[in-house]
């Protein structure tokens, strides 16, 4: 009886210990120092779920993964998280976790493919296949942050509006966005309720609003953060740099949309000469060229 070569069974056992890693990084409970805050934060509350003190033993594993991660991608990851919004489900260790078991278990199919029939193209395709898979957690972290800064941007503008009318009938400028971050339902209105308590937990005001800045990468925002740190620090009526800004907000969404429109005759080009005149052509031309092999081939 034949036996299995070495690097076969060597992927194989490889994914058979990254799979239930695997399982582990996406289904796991939170850290033990994750689970200690959290009860920290309930405690008192009715509301604490029975078993909050539960622990969980992973604290080694946590050490095991930062270790096998670069200090620099630790921080890259921890970035892209912040402009996400912070998915519950999803800690900085569970996604370098998952970095690292999807490129062993890429590594291992590579192998395990490659070892079939040995060729240069085929391991490299094995290869990028092994590279994107390592990189695939942060692509998608990536591609939710552009979507989450895309929907700031349009809400930010309805969101100054608010704010100029709160401020002016006599609200103050902190009461005015914790109004708009209680009545707003989208990811700018979680980020200035986010604020209001890094505010109210002792954050300086100047700080908690250029964390906010840092932490949504949108440009309009930061513009306006910068405009009410400003504002601030020279004594500007706060009414004033809410209008202003509003009207400026309103009228980058305005152009924004009219480039938009412009840019649709050059996107559908593409279709038109590869789709729609081909077959406007067989149609048009195809009776003609039928009626004229027939005569040809009459005569």
């Amino acid at each position: 009886m034949d036996t299995l070569p070495t690097p076969v069974l060597a992927a194989a056992a490889a994914v058979a210990i990254a799979v239930p890693v695997l399982g582990w990084a996406l289904l796991a409970r939170p850290g033990a120092a994750a689970a200690q805050v959290r009860d920290n934060l309930l405690l008192g509350l009715d509301s604490a779920p029975a078993g909050a003190g539960v622990r969980s033993g992973r604290g080694s594993v946590t050490r095991l993964v930062r270790g096998l991660t670069p200090r620099g991608t630790v921080a890259r990851v921890d970035r892209l998280l912040g402009t996400a919004g912070r998915p519950a489900g999803w800690p900085v260790e569970r996604v370098l976790t998952a970095k690292l078991v999807l490129a062993a278990v890429a590594a291992a199919v590579g192998t395990l493919v490659a070892s079939t029939r040995p060729t240069a193209l085929l391991v490299l395709v094995m290869t990028a296949v092994t590279v994107t898979a390592y990189f695939l957690p942060e692509l998608l972290l990536t591609s939710r942050g552009q979507e989450r800064q895309q929907a700031i941007g349009l809400e930010l503008a309805d969101t100054l509006d608010q704010m100029t009318i709160a401020v002016e009938a006599g609200l103050g400028f902190e009461s005015a966005l914790a109004r708009a971050g209680r009545t707003g339902t989208g990811p700018l209105a979680e980020e200035l309720v986010r604020t209001l308590q890094d505010i109210a937990v002792g954050q300086p005001r100047r700080e908690a609003y250029l964390a906010l800045a840092e932490r949504t990468g949108v440009a309009d925002l930061r513009r306006f953060i910068r405009a009410v740190v400003q504002a601030d620090v020279y004594g500007v009526s706060i009414a004033d740099v809410l209008r202003t800004q509003a009207a400026e907000m309103r009228l980058k969404r305005r152009q924004r949309a009219e480039e938009k429109a412009m840019q649709i005759p050059v996107k559908v080009i593409f279709p038109l000469i590869l789709c729609i005149l081909p077959t406007l052509f067989i149609v048009l031309m195809g009776s003609a060229a039928m009626d004229i092999a027939t005569s040809f081939g009459g005569g």
